[in-house]
């Protein structure tokens, strides 16, 4: 063993030992080996949890002096009530070093089989240009970054989602897009519930026409969604379904349709309009480069997936779902959307609108719960346009046009058999009898080919993409038994098109080619060299905070460390080059992964199973609910609807429930944040016969771990309901207590919180569902191909929830490093230093901003709220605090959430004590900015919490006519020196005027002055 010899330090080392005992820090390694060793050497370890908790040993002995405890156990103790604390260390594998994790990730990988797909159902090989991935997908500029609450210091990647719905709007013909959603099949029940929310009279049962050449697994999440919404769907035939149906709200079609056909479908959405209903247009990027957009039939929506514009298959996610609808619908679109306003400055300046988050979430009548977009990946999918243009784009499409084209003439020369008409590069196959059609097959495994299988006898469907070379043709031809057409044509492929482009098939020249323009805007004409793009990127990434700059201490959001040698396998090709619905024999390693995963999560949680399919915290809320409703139907219990949500709840909560189809009836807190168990026990008492569940969330969003948790429990248990706790704060949990034990049933986990997947500036998310075994049957299934645990003898699943069976099975590699790395003593201290940090800023914090809740100890969980709602004489309020921590480099704080006009941080275990005392020293001297106000040493209106954040440009004009100087302006604090200031990237945003004049498709803002926003036409 490599030793490195530590001369005239021995007290370090005695030190060292004792903070180890002292804290139970989690470095028993370290300790062991001072104790064996000679006392002047220390051996050289890889010991990841260092490099994953933030403080040091000397740091957590400082903290805990300022907390006045003597170790990590007994602020533990301390904190979380006795009778959930469970002493017993977890029982999951030892840690690895990251060497040893990427020799056993390599060995997993090397059981996944990749074979060129050609099954298609939304899911397309891509190429990803690598430019992309290394500035984007492997930039932790781009995916430590949160949601951008934030405008100012969010404006980059802003700017790249403009880009995306411009995209959108553009391809599709409709003038409204949203920033993304979760997936295509989440996007349809979106689609299903927009038609259902449009419809004006429902005295009688609504109904959702879908057309049965949709792919299946969006008729299966729409089947879920609409059960529980009372909406009935019916499934058939677009030509002979009754468009005058009472009750029709909405019709769905996809064009190209799942079987590849491409079908003017003008007359039958005149007819559904004409009965009120509205259309919706399942739908193909790459396809409406060459096709006829959907606005232009009159279509009232189109969604689909933007994951063949350069993101990864990933066994199915994440992806970005689009979704454009027209004018009149802008405000009933799901989902976020990014606007334009102006800022203080009289510039433009992007910024969410509308329908963000916080107006989705609604008590009483949420139809949608939409809280998390897949904003990496839609700003891959812009960047692929931006860099390929509308011309290069269009060639792409040609290609994969062409080569179906080739193929199906190979095809039909074989003596199989195409039905007529137009389509894109999908092709259904009947084969011409049984022999040919098992010789294909086996043809196809020998080329290591997956072709998609249909129940129909004899036949098969291939879908091209971009990717297929002349070899990949001429084996698609081999395993049809057809002729080589290299053999005929040599390599000149354009002359076999010439052939064949004005027949069998064919777009060009045919009533559905394109003729309107689309890209047009410069955006997506001036970057074609990666030269060009690399500056542009970084050009966006300039204008953004992310975790690379500073903390982001957002309570209930845990913006910890990504490490990157957790994020390592999502760019392997064993992982990410896998279709969803590849044969099992081929995901073998992903198989493992998520096994092992699995198995880890049902011991930190407590539960007896898990499903991985929810991808986002709030999909896993309403999976949840889901398996509830469907147990408590089982026992014949299912006119159980009510839900009892606290107010300390999740904003997500009650908006899951409804969508679940329960009553949501509140329940009060006491005034020190815990949930007032006497008035549980008064609306157990009242809806008794009814009581579905509960819905908690714990440690609760006020930041403290209710002492009476498993009372709770047992309550609503005697009360014959269900309790659901909300898993957002696991990372208050891990190691310490587990929910599954003391008495919940069933909890999301917030991947992208807890077990470190990025935010990716508001989404990848992942939120996987832990029950407890009387659940555990009625996990999700798939439509397509239902996961391992609803195979099972005794499953039955209640239905879909995503498009893939997994979910975003791509990112769970990084959950699954993060536990093979820390280990079992490391993820208990990891938790016991998220709560210490939180308790120490907050101790730091105390004497200048009242602290909301602390339990009975005066300890908070890991996550604590400022109280900021009364400044007396300064008129400062909640936003002021958080626009001017970013002239201190920083983002603010969870604002006006749980409680209005306070602040609610959560520092996370992550951040060492230098950068909470940053933060810490940024807000007691923004508190003196308030009390000069208070004090009347700074004018009450013009003020530097006012006038926050200042732009570079601002303190940089010639002129300055503001009564404080430019330096306390930018340079408030002695560390905040010129190398380290983070400017933010326009003047304080006017959202008032952003929601009054809506434009969410915009040129880079430069371009255009103030006055332009009263011009659409120069904007849209």
């Amino acid at each position: 063993m490599l030793r490195l010899t530590l001369r005239r330090v021995p007290s370090w080392n005695q030190n060292l030992q004792h903070i180890c005992k002292k804290s139970t820090f989690g470095l028993s390694k370290l300790t062991n080996s001072l104790s064996s060793g000679k006392p002047d050497t220390l051996p050289i370890i890889e010991d990841f949890s260092r490099r994953h908790i933030g403080p040091n040993a000397a740091e957590v002995e400082e903290m805990l002096k300022v907390l006045g405890v003597e170790s990590l156990d007994e602020l533990t103790r301390k904190t979380v009530p006795e009778d959930i604390l469970d002493e017993r260390p977890l029982k999951v594998s030892a840690p690895m070093s990251e060497l040893e994790l990427a020799r056993r990730v390599n060995k997993i990988a090397a059981k996944n089989k990749v074979f060129r797909n050609y099954i298609g159902m939304g899911y397309y090989d891509s190429k990803v240009p690598p430019v992309i991935v290394r500035n984007i997908l492997e930039n932790p500029g781009w995916y430590t970054s949160y949601t951008p609450y934030q405008a100012e210091i969010a404006q980059g990647r802003m700017e790249s989602l403009i880009n995306f719905q411009t995209m959108v709007t553009d391809m599709t013909g409709l003038p409204i897009a949203n920033a993304s959603l979760l997936d295509e099949a989440t996007a349809a029940a979106e689609a299903m519930a927009l038609c259902y929310r449009n419809m004006k009279k429902k005295q009688v049962t609504p109904t959702f026409f879908v057309d049965q050449a949709v792919f299946p697994q969006s008729l299966g999440v729409i089947l879920t969604r609409a059960s529980f919404l009372g909406v009935k769907v019916v499934v058939g035939d677009y030509k002979s379904f009754d468009y005058n149906t009472p009750g029709l709200c909405g019709v769905l079609f996809q064009y190209p349709n799942s079987d590849g056909k491409v079908i003017d479908y003008t007359e039958y959405i005149k007819a559904a309009q004409a009965n009120k209903a509205l259309a919706a247009c399942a739908t193909d990027l790459l396809a409406l480069t060459m096709l006829k957009p959907p606005g232009e039939y009159g279509f009232d929506v189109a969604f689909g997936s933007a994951q063949r514009f350069g993101v990864p298959l990933g066994y199915g996610g994440p992806h970005a779902a689009f979704f454009s609808v027209k004018k009149s619908l802008q405000r009933s679109i799901p989902g976020r959307i990014i606007g334009v306003t102006k800022d203080a400055d009289n510039g433009l300046a992007y910024r969410l609108t509308l329908q963000t988050r916080e107006q989705h979430i609604k008590r009483n009548k949420a139809t949608s719960n939409i809280c998390t977009a897949q904003a990496l990946l839609a700003n891959m999918a812009a960047m692929y346009a931006v860099y390929h243009g509308a011309e290069g784009l269009y060639s792409i499409a040609e290609k994969v046009h062409h080569s179906t084209c080739i193929v199906a003439e190979g095809a039909r020369r074989a003596g199989h058999h195409i039905d007529e008409g137009a389509f894109f590069d999908t092709l259904k196959i009947k084969i011409r009898n049984d022999q040919a059609y098992q010789d294909a097959l086996i043809n196809a495994e020998i080329r290591h080919i997956n072709i998609r299988k249909y129940d129909e006898p004899n036949t098969i469907g291939i879908s091209l993409d971009e990717t297929v070379t002349s070899e990949d043709l001429d084996d698609l031809l081999f395993v049809l038994g057809a002729p080589s057409v290299s053999a005929e044509n040599g390599d000149n492929w354009a002359n076999l098109w010439q052939q064949l482009k004005p027949k069998d098939g064919g777009i060009l020249r045919s009533k559905f080619e394109r003729t309107s323009d689309f890209l047009t805007h410069p955006t997506f004409n001036n970057y074609r060299s990666e030269h060009q793009l690399t500056r542009y990127i970084r050009y966006l990434e300039k204008k953004d905070v992310s975790l690379v700059h500073s903390m982001i201490p957002l309570g209930s959001c845990t913006m910890k460390l990504n490490a990157t040698s957790e994020l390592t396998p999502i760019s392997k090709p064993e992982f990410a080059n896998i279709h969803p619905f590849a044969p099992a024999y081929q995901t073998q390693g992903f198989f493992q992964l998520i096994k092992e995963l699995h198995d880890d999560l049902c011991e930190v949680t407590g539960y007896d199973a898990v499903s991985f399919q929810p991808n986002s915290g709030a999909q896993g809320e309403y999976a949840g609910l889901l398996a509830i409703r469907a147990y408590q139907h089982d026992i014949g219990q299912g006119h159980r609807n009510i839900c009892l949500v606290p107010v300390s709840a999740h904003g997500t909560n009650p908006a899951s429930a409804q969508m679940a189809g329960l009553s949501v009836v509140v329940v009060k807190t006491l005034p020190n944040g815990e949930i007032d168990m006497k008035d549980i026990i008064e609306k157990c008492e009242k809806y008794k016969d009814n009581l579905s569940c509960i819905m908690i969330t714990y440690p609760s969003t006020y930041g403290v771990f209710e002492p009476a948790v498993r009372e709770l429990c047992e309550t609503i248990h005697s009360y014959g309901g269900q309790v659901y706790l909300d898993g957002a704060n696991m990372n208050a949990m891990v190691g310490l207590c587990k929910p599954g034990k003391f008495g919940a049933d069933v909890s999301h986990l917030n991947l992208h919180k807890t077990f470190c997947i990025p935010h990716g500036g508001g989404g990848p998310g992942v939120g996987p569902i832990g029950v407890k075994s009387h659940l555990a049957p009625f996990l999700p299934g798939h439509e397509v191909l239902p996961p391992i645990e609803t195979t099972q003898p005794g499953a039955r699943p209640f239905g879909q929830v995503s498009a893939a069976p997994y979910g975003s099975a791509l990112i769970l590699p990084i959950s699954w490093a993060y536990l093979k790395l820390m280990g079992p003593t490391a993820l208990r201290s990891a938790t016991e230093v998220a709560i210490l940090n939180a308790n120490y800023m907050a101790k730091r914090l105390e004497k200048h901003y009242p602290i909301m809740f602390r339990n009975e100890n005066g300890f908070c969980a890991h996550e604590f709220i400022l109280d900021t709602r009364s400044f007396p004489g300064a008129n400062v309020g909640v936003m002021d605090i958080a626009k001017r921590l970013q002239d201190y480099g920083f983002h603010g704080p969870t604002t006006s959430w749980p409680v209005v006009n306070t602040l609610m941080v959560e520092p996370t275990e992550s951040e060492d004590k230098a950068e909470l005392d940053r933060y810490c020293d940024a807000l007691i001297s923004i508190r003196q900015e308030i009390q000069d106000i208070q004090d009347g040493k700074a004018d009450p209106v013009n003020n530097v919490l006012k006038n926050a954040p200042h732009t570079m440009e601002s303190v940089t004009a010639d002129t300055w006519d503001r009564p404080y100087s430019r330096k306390q302006a930018a340079y408030p604090l002695s560390w905040l020196t010129t190398s380290k200031k983070i400017w933010p990237g326009s003047a304080r945003v006017d959202d008032a005027y952003g929601d009054q004049n809506v434009f969410c498709t915009c040129p880079p803002l430069e371009a255009y002055s103030i006055s332009d926003l009263e011009n659409p036409e120069v904007l849209q």
